[in-house]
């Protein structure tokens, strides 16, 4: 897929609301891996899996756990989500030289944005992954049919965070909910964010975007 035209490659992110920001712009584009859904009602190859474009990077303060809170909760290794067979490991989830957020080289695999803090940490810990590519359904196909209640395991060093969802849903991209995605949060969350609603063939983009928002169950290791 091409680079997109409209950053630079100049900027870079300094601050941890920015690469919070970057992200946004990445999982919005989402069409590095789109297009299972069209091609199986058309016949026609599905857009390849590839790099997503370059997106701006905005400015802004974002408030986060304290550094050494996040860095006493062990690194998330894997996840597990039963209710939708998700069983994957973790890949770390930075920022690359142009000031954009990395995504994951493959789509049977999520990433943990290091940005974010540690899951179990205070604060909203984001997990993204790819819902398909032209090779079939990626690692959150389904995280759609999620319903609150249902579990969420992020094993980590030495322990399990089990987080309980509280809601499942799915916005326009441009009308992405920024500060209830990243914004603080008095304990530990989780995002799970992904790709989803209606594909279109003419850019190769999904036009909305799905967000899991769970919390730490109670007696869940912090």
């Amino acid at each position: 897929m091409r680079v997109g035209r409209h950053a630079s490659p100049t900027r870079r992110i300094r601050r941890p609301w920015a690469a919070a920001a970057a992200l946004i712009g990445v999982l919005m584009a989402c069409g590095a891996a789109a297009g299972l859904a069209w091609a199986s009602h058309t016949g026609h190859p599905a857009t390849p899996v590839g790099k997503p474009p370059l997106v701006p990077v905005p400015r802004g303060k974002w408030a986060a756990a304290a550094k050494a809170l996040s860095a006493a909760v062990p690194r998330p290794v894997a996840l597990d989500i039963p209710a939708i067979g998700v069983k994957t490991p973790l890949v770390r989830l930075g920022v690359t030289r142009a000031g954009t957020l990395q995504v994951p080289s493959s789509t049977a695999v999520a990433g943990w944005y290091t940005g974010s803090p540690r899951p179990g940490a205070i604060g909203a810990a984001v997990i993204a992954g790819h819902i398909d590519s032209y090779l079939g359904p990626g690692v959150f196909f389904r995280l759609r049919e999620l319903k609150p209640g249902n579990l969420i395991y992020v094993r980590r060093h030495g322990s399990l965070a089990v987080f309980r969802v509280t809601a499942v849903r799915m916005f326009l991209k441009k009308m992405f909910p920024t500060a209830d995605v990243y914004g603080p949060v008095p304990d530990a969350q989780l995002r799970l964010i992904t790709c989803g609603g209606t594909f279109d063939p003419s850019t190769g983009h999904y036009l909305s975007n799905v967000i899991v928002f769970a919390v730490l169950a109670s007696g869940s290791s912090g």
